[in-house]
């Protein structure tokens, strides 16, 4: 009796993908190292950018540092271009994911990122690609074969880079010294556990911090808020402090570009209305979650009846040292 087609081709999937992913071992050198040296001596975090199936793995690799000691977040390369890079400073390193490395969206911010001044690593398939040439540090993660029939699905390809991050992560752990202790403090069942429970209100920005501006305040108004506050982004609500929208530092470059005339005119015509928010009793753990689904960074906080109470910023959360910054009232 002939084999079950549908048994033989996963069995030739799965061979595939493990011998690319034993493939990658001889590859593991002095690149590798400067990785890994780079990040452990960076004052930042790790930021993770890819698009499409490497934007996926990108996702893993960053809960994967995360959790076992490495500060890391997820940056979309789109959301990078219209805005996202303010997140991004000279003490952080970027790893970008891109088999190709020629990846239009990705690379379209890279030069951003060599200004920025922040180290970049690459992990890519393709040592001669743009990426590779703008990087300071190049990891092969190229592969032989998809294991797709076709030679077309992302398959080996982001089983390597899923695998090179693993191996990312858990030298990390060995470099920083990172006990079995310090584990439990970032999973459910420690302590992290426990103060992922604590209330979105607990973390959050308020007062005189919030950038914010009243309804009918001018263009030249809300942008002086916008840039005393530093955040990238201001906060528009109406005397009674409900929400009414908000205005970021990509809209902003995004109306020079069409060459808009905004100097003589209200805030409210330029302003995204009814902004993505959070109520303030959500949970931290929630609140992260809606945040990485979103693919957002900051989420205005507002109570039961729609009335402005602060803002809320991944970093604010998470911290520059990993540790999470709560305040219980």
């Amino acid at each position: 009796m002939s084999e079950n087609p549908s048994l033989r081709r996963a069995r030739e999937v799965l061979k595939i993908e493990a011998e690319s992913i034993l493939q990658l071992i001889d590859r593991i050198d002095d690149r590798f190292a400067k990785a890994v040296d780079i990040i452990y001596k960076s004052k930042g975090r790790v930021i993770v950018t890819g698009i499409g199936k490497s934007g996926l793995i990108g996702k893993k690799i960053v809960a994967t540092l995360t959790s076992t000691g490495t500060q890391a977040i997820f940056m979309h390369p789109v959301e990078g271009m219209h805005g996202d890079l303010g997140i991004v400073t000279k003490d952080d390193v970027m790893l970008a994911i891109s088999n190709s490395g020629e990846t239009h969206e990705l690379n379209m911010i890279i030069n951003s990122v060599r200004e920025i001044g922040a180290p970049l690593i690459a992990f890519t398939g393709q040592l001669s690609s743009s990426l590779a040439l703008a990087s300071d540090v190049v990891i092969d993660v190229g592969v032989e074969k998809e294991a797709c029939p076709f030679g077309l699905a992302p398959t080996s390809s982001t089983t390597a880079a899923m695998a090179m991050g693993d191996a990312l992560a858990v030298a990390l752990i060995e470099r920083k010294n990172f006990k079995e202790t310090d584990f439990y403090k970032f999973h459910p069942g420690g302590s992290l556990g426990l103060r992922l429970r604590a209330k979105v209100r607990d973390v959050m920005i308020l007062g005189d911090d919030i950038p914010k501006v009243i309804s009918g305040a001018t263009f030249p108004e809300a942008i002086g808020e916008m840039d005393r506050k530093n955040k990238g982004f201001v906060l528009v609500t109406n005397p009674d402090n409900h929400l009414l929208g908000i205005f970021t530092d990509g809209d902003l470059r995004r109306l020079i570009h069409r060459g808009e005339d905004f100097r003589d005119r209200a805030i409210d015509e330029f302003m995204t209305r009814s902004p993505k928010t959070i109520d303030e009793n959500t949970s931290v753990a929630r609140t992260i979650e809606t945040m990485q689904q979103r693919e957002i960074t900051t989420l205005a906080v507002v109570n039961t009846n729609k009335q402005l109470k602060g803002y809320v910023h991944l970093h604010d959360i998470l911290g520059r040292g990993g540790t999470l910054k709560i305040s219980i009232s």
